[in-house]
């Protein structure tokens, strides 16, 4: 039996008695139910197709103004999915084969027919339509997992050339799709190491599970992102791979900003109770002190020992109160600035200090304005922390620092480059630490102030650094379209958050 539900068949044929002959030897097959019906127009037959209301055709190759090619040909343009068998008078390989060419399911001559070919053929065609419609379902939901994923997902030769990217990729790579057709993943992967880990996995027919690795696409946006890779051999022995790229920096950056803010909290409830400990024991010793001054009046050596245990004293009481007042909150003011006008507020406060060592200043200020949200004064503040920070940084007289602001595709951002001595790659995750210093008579809060009023600005700060070759800091800011072209006002209402 062929199906157990009724095959709809269409007969496409202008003789009548053509059409009779088919159908009585599809009538005669066994453990089937059919409902044969005749088109004996050629049009006719095109618009049945539109409809797709029948599970089989049969088209005779002479057929009036048409022949039975051009309404296969028709038919295929309609996105008829259902098996089409030509018959022809006589036997023809040339339309045998243009016929196969066309997109007919087989090629049947009247003359041969007999209701055990015709059962084998329509069974043929219909198991093989099938199968097709199938994978055609298949690779429409997987076109459309790969097309509409979030993810960055492509297929890619060992040597990671991209064959075919979806649309996340190419927001990824900040490249058309075009672009990046023959273009290597390599390009857009910033660390050497990981580039060559990548290839030493591929040279030994490795995957690879969530690699964290960082790209930078051509708009210079620096992306932290996990790499899976899976390698695939096709039936023609081509080396294949296929590649998600998952984009996690925002969680990167999420971990980062909790991470440093644990890390403040804490050295605040530090700060507090060694406050509250030393200047205890502290006050007993200036009140000694006090009380000493007083009964050794007329002796000269005891009076200097004592002086210098009163300035120590004072002296110690003074650092307390800068570490105290290194953790207390403050409100912040935020009013439209340009930000380069708070850059060069920045460089006010320390152009003594540049001058001081002889560096080589190079400033890179745009002439078109880029306005943000901010508190002047404390964003200045943040900015000559990191400026005096560079300059420590180099050795005089040698010292080249150059100040840049400019803009990115959804960020302006402000660069600090010095050429000094360089931050040990091992020191980097702690360089906004409370006390963390690489300076002698360092204490340690410079950079952590700078990060705490940076974050309240909702910038992001990046560090690239090379031993003995120097310091980047970029800090970005989000671009707020609202106040892209809009100048100061003073008098309209300000906007305050607790820093």
């Amino acid at each position: 039996m062929l199906y157990s539900k009724t095959i709809k068949i269409l007969i496409i044929d202008d003789d009548e008695d053509d059409y009779f002959i088919v159908s009585d030897f599809i009538n005669d097959i066994e453990g089937a139910k059919f409902l044969i019906e005749w088109c004996s127009n050629g049009q006719e037959a095109i618009e049945q197709f539109k409809f797709g209301s029948y599970d089989l055709y049969f088209i005779d190759y002479r057929l009036g103004n048409k022949n039975g090619l051009d309404i296969l040909k028709e038919a295929i343009k309609s996105n008829c999915d259902c098996p089409i068998i030509l018959l022809t008078g006589k036997g023809n390989k040339e339309i045998d084969v243009e016929a196969m060419k066309s997109g007919a399911t087989d090629y049947l001559i009247k003359s041969e027919l007999s209701s055990e070919k015709l059962e084998r053929c329509m069974r043929y065609s219909l198991d093989r339509a099938a199968y097709l419609r199938a994978v055609k379902e298949s690779e429409t939901k997987y076109r459309n997992l790969f097309s509409g994923s979030k993810d960055a997902v492509f297929i890619a030769d060992k040597e990671l050339f991209f064959k075919e990217v979806n649309l996340a990729s190419c927001t990824l790579f900040n490249k058309q799709h075009i672009e990046l057709q023959d273009q290597q993943l390599y390009d857009f992967i910033r660390s050497e190491n990981q580039k060559e880990y990548i290839k030493k996995a591929l040279s030994h027919d490795q995957d690879i599970n969530d690699l964290e690795i960082e790209i930078e696409n051509t708009g210079y946006e620096r992306k932290t992102c996990t790499l899976s890779i899976l390698q695939e051999t096709t039936v023609g022995g081509r080396n294949m791979v296929h590649g998600i790229i998952h984009d996690i920096t925002n969680i990167k950056k999420a971990e980062k900003v909790t991470l440093q803010t644990e890390k403040l909290a804490a050295n605040e409830r530090l700060v507090r109770i060694l406050a509250h400990e030393i200047r205890n024991p502290l006050n007993n010793i200036q009140l000694s002190a006090d009380h000493l001054d007083m009964i050794i009046e007329n002796e000269p050596q005891q009076k200097a020992v004592l002086g210098i245990i009163q300035r120590n004293g004072l002296r110690i009481n003074q650092l307390i109160t800068e570490l105290l007042n290194s953790t207390k909150t403050r409100d912040l003011v935020f009013q439209k600035y340009s930000l380069q006008e708070v850059v060069e507020t920045g460089l006010s406060f320390a152009i003594d200090r540049i001058n001081l060592h002889n560096v080589k200043l190079e400033t890179i200020l745009p002439e078109t304005p880029f306005y943000i949200l901010a508190d002047k004064s404390r964003l200045a503040m943040g900015f000559s922390n990191l400026l005096i920070n560079a300059i420590e940084a180099m050795n005089a007289g040698t010292g080249e620092l150059e100040v840049q602001v400019g803009e990115k595709s959804t960020v302006y951002f402000v660069s600090i480059k010095d050429n000094g001595k360089g931050i040990p790659a091992d020191q980097m995750s702690k360089l906004f630490e409370p006390f963390f210093t690489m300076k002698k008579n360092g204490m340690g809060l410079g950079l952590s102030a700078a990060y705490s009023i940076f974050k309240s600005h909702g910038s992001e700060v990046l560090v690239e650094s090379i031993e003995k070759s120097g310091t980047t800091f970029t800090i970005e800011f989000s671009k707020d379209y609202k106040f892209a072209t809009e100048p100061v006002n003073t008098n309209e209402e300000q906007r305050v958050i607790s820093e």
